[in-house]
């Protein structure tokens, strides 16, 4: 195996991040989706009526899972139910419906950020002997092993992995050859080419990143630290948003902001695709699960005028790309009371080959090799970022960090706070969350 191949799938195996119409897609599903299929999906039903409720957050990398799920696993007696939903009021419901000893899902989307805080807190099943069972019915080991490792703590499976993301920037092609413009590298690049955009008259926010007070700016923010070789905490627990990258880190946010929308705040990465599709933005970062949206005629004139690449690097000596590795995959909550083999199959289904080959170029699945630049627009982009990636620091308390300095991250984006008061409020929070 070459040196390359190894470094993508040890940052894929570590990447634990980072948070659906009644026709043609199952009685379940209320989005309709051209890369749902139907599979196998042969679990043995119970006798009476039964209702599957499955929790997954709308995106064009997601859908095609989720409602090949409910397509194929869909069955009298049973239904499979699926209702669309957002990033934010997914991640809310998941936190919900985990609370107590009757949860209200049970069939849970997770990520490999989350999973060490679950694991740890016993609030997801171990699937080790489920995946054991099936594992040759659904050709589950051609699942990347990295990511199962990504979805993993302490030793145990806690989820099937179903795709994973990362960043990738979308940009112009036009604007930039018509100004000589290269790709950018790294954000002072970044910055040369918006101003030369600026200069011409042809936007005056040529950046466009999602910092959504309420989500996506911590996700900025650990990302434009990994690029520096750091993340919120180390490994054994050491909270580290005190230090030099963390400094550095949020300066080189701050030197984006002139080029960005003033309500950059309020951005999700739906909103940043607007900005793409209506010519006020002419590069963006977003997860990968986002690049197929903007190739559509459907969603936009410019869609031949996008072009994509790896992520730039935060500075010119930063060692890692501006980056955030997320495995998606599907876990069965603690307290769901259906039978775990059933709940299982449908997992196994979801993810199985013919899904899986039926979600490209829209996701980038779990199973080997299945991205490349003959297939998805933004294939060889996502490799590129992958390859790129700082490994993921593997720690329970990192999710909880983050959710705890986000309140202090706006305020210091929105010139509220200085940089040091900020980074000193957000290593107390941080040592909060450590100190449990």
């Amino acid at each position: 195996m070459s040196t390359t191949k190894k470094r993508v799938i040890a940052l894929i195996a570590a990447g634990a991040v980072a948070v659906l119409a009644l026709t043609g897609c199952g009685a379940g599903t209320r989005t309709g989706n051209a890369n749902a299929t139907k599979v196998e999906c042969d679990y043995e039903a119970p006798d009476s009526a039964t209702t599957v409720n499955v929790l997954a957050y709308n995106s064009s990398a997601i859908d095609p899972f989720t409602d090949t799920m409910v397509k194929s696993c869909t069955k009298d007696p049973v239904t499979v139910k699926h209702d669309p939903i957002d990033f934010g009021g997914q991640v809310t419901k998941t936190t919900a419906t985990l609370a107590g000893d009757t949860g209200t899902y049970d069939i849970l989307e997770t990520y490999g950020f989350v999973i060490p805080g679950f694991a740890t807190d016993e609030k997801l099943v171990p699937l080790d002997d489920l995946y054991a069972k099936y594992s040759d019915e659904y050709g589950l080991d051609a699942i990347s092993e990295s990511m199962r490792k990504g979805m993993s703590y302490d030793g145990h499976l806690y989820a099937i992995p179903m795709q994973a993301q990362m960043f990738v920037m979308a940009y112009r092609a036009d604007i930039f050859k018509d100004l000589g413009l290269d790709v950018p590298t790294t954000f002072p690049e970044m910055i040369k080419a918006a101003e030369a955009i600026k200069t011409a008259g042809l936007m005056n926010y040529p950046i466009a990143l999602p910092w959504l007070a309420t989500a996506d700016v911590t996700t900025s923010f650990e990302g434009t630290m990994n690029s520096l070789g750091a993340d919120f905490a180390t490994a054994d627990g050491k909270v580290t948003l005190d230090t030099p990258e963390a400094k550095e880190a949020l300066e080189a946010m701050q030197s984006l902001q002139p080029y960005m929308d003033p309500q950059v705040t309020t951005f999700d990465q739906p909103k940043v695709q607007q900005q793409m599709y209506n010519n006020t933005a002419a590069m963006s970062i977003m997860f990968s699960g986002r690049m197929n949206d903007l190739t559509l005629d459907t969603n936009s004139k410019l869609a031949k005028d996008f072009a994509f690449a790896a992520p730039p690097k935060a500075s010119d000596d930063a060692k890692y790309v501006y980056d955030r590795l997320s495995i998606d995959g599907w876990s069965i909550p603690f307290n769901t009371k259906l039978d775990h083999d059933m709940l299982f199959e449908m997992m196994a289904s979801a993810v199985s080959e013919d899904a899986s080959k039926a979600s490209v170029p829209a996701a980038y699945p779990a199973r080997e090799g299945m991205v490349t630049d003959k297939n998805s627009p933004y294939g060889e982009a996502a490799n590129a970022s992958i390859a790129g990636a700082m490994p993921p620091v593997i720690s329970p308390i990192i999710a909880d960090i983050t959710n705890a300095i986000r309140p202090i991250l706006v305020e210091v984006l929105s010139g509220n706070i200085s940089v040091e008061d900020g980074l000193a409020q957000m290593q107390a929070a941080g040592e909060a969350v450590a100190a449990g």
